[in-house]
């Protein structure tokens, strides 16, 4: 499996565990590709230690987040990683019968520090077959095209499936045919962090993850958690409208979490999709980073109920935060579900590269 499985966020660690373990359950000896790289390592570490700029980050958090990387970092030496070898270098990289990229924006070319990186579009990967599983491109809107370089590396590939609608229309104007759109791993399979106490939280709080939320959405989201006495826990990242910060949870903490919360306010693709996961009421409000993953994801459950615009009132907070999803949504997730196992049974027994 190749995938971005050093990140210091939440999402990303477990959409690569939920893939993994999917593909285990399926009888499938599973490794997950230990490339590894200076300059995205330092990257990384940067960003984990000033996650939420360009808000300021106080001294004061600098510790905390430290904590919550080290945690990652003990948690990464569980997974089932293959030999390191380096990132620009796949040559170091074991023989394998099939190699599944994805899921996670391995195809954006904008992105920051994975944005070309050529191994993400099959480049020197040693593989006797090439499938990729719930790709993004991210950031990277249909609407500037593709260079034939980069697209004709997608023709690498045996099968092909992505996660969001901006993502296969990329797929389709460079190769001439629509790719299935699959499910998130966290949502297509198990979720199953290790036991935690979770003795510090309340009973009942309402989560919030994210960060960088405009002043009306926290406005909303501190009115309603009042008016039902519910305490605002911020997780892996500050923010100062939260009753309380938790700034050091692990991913099994986080999972569990979010599992145990009254309601979910976030504007992170993996807030919905724990959300979701969990059948918890949650709210969204969309950033121009991440729109295109929270707007296809929504679109295919029928949920754009739950993102949030600019000037929403706060009737909608409170129908949205208070009641439960809407049985359509769970229906159209289990529907997806059955695609998504069958597009998996297709590409780990096809050979040719064919509309999926």
């Amino acid at each position: 499996m190749l995938t971005f499985h050093r990140c210091i966020n939440y999402g990303s660690y477990w959409q690569a565990r939920c893939l993994t373990e999917g593909l285990q359950a399926r009888g499938h000896q599973v490794e997950i590709l230990d490339h590894d790289s200076d300059r995205v390592n330092q990257a990384e570490w940067t960003c984990a230690f000033q996650p939420v700029l360009p808000t300021h980050v106080p001294k004061s958090d600098y510790p905390q987040y430290r904590e919550k990387i080290l945690k990652f970092f003990q948690i990464f030496k569980t997974m089932p990683l293959s030999r390191r070898f380096q990132l620009d270098n796949p040559a170091e990289m074991d023989n394998y019968d099939v190699v599944v990229v994805g899921s996670d924006e391995v195809w954006n070319l904008s992105h920051p520090w994975f944005g070309g990186c050529s191994i993400f579009y099959g480049d020197n990967v040693r593989a006797k077959r090439l499938i990729s599983y719930a790709a993004s491109f991210g950031n990277y809107d249909a609407t500037w095209g593709m260079d034939p370089t980069w697209a004709e590396k997608l023709r690498n590939f045996d099968q092909i499936s992505v996660r969001d609608a901006n993502s296969q229309e990329i797929v389709n104007n460079a190769l001439g045919f629509e790719p299935e759109m699959v499910l998130d791993p966290c949502l297509q399979f198990p979720v199953t962090p290790d036991d935690r106490s979770l003795s510090n939280l309340p009973k009942s709080y309402l989560a919030v993850y994210g960060h960088n939320f405009s002043e009306s959405f926290a406005r909303e989201i501190q009115n309603y958690a009042r008016t039902k006495n519910l305490p605002l826990i911020s997780i892996g990242y500050r923010n100062d409208f939260a009753d309380e910060q938790w700034l050091t949870a692990d991913p099994h903490d986080f999972a569990h979490f979010m599992a145990k919360a009254e309601a979910v306010a976030t504007n992170f693709f993996h807030g919905c999709v724990f959300a979701l996961r969990n059948a918890r009421p949650f709210v969204c409000e969309t950033t121009p980073y991440r729109r295109y993953k929270l707007q296809g994801l929504m679109a295919k459950i029928g949920g754009e109920k739950h993102l949030i615009l600019e000037g929403t009132t706060s009737e909608v907070f409170e129908a949205r935060l208070s009641k439960p999803l809407n049985p359509e949504i769970t229906e159209r997730i289990n529907l997806l579900r059955q695609s998504s196992q069958a597009y998996l049974d297709r590409a780990l027994s096809t050979k040719q590269l064919q509309p999926a």
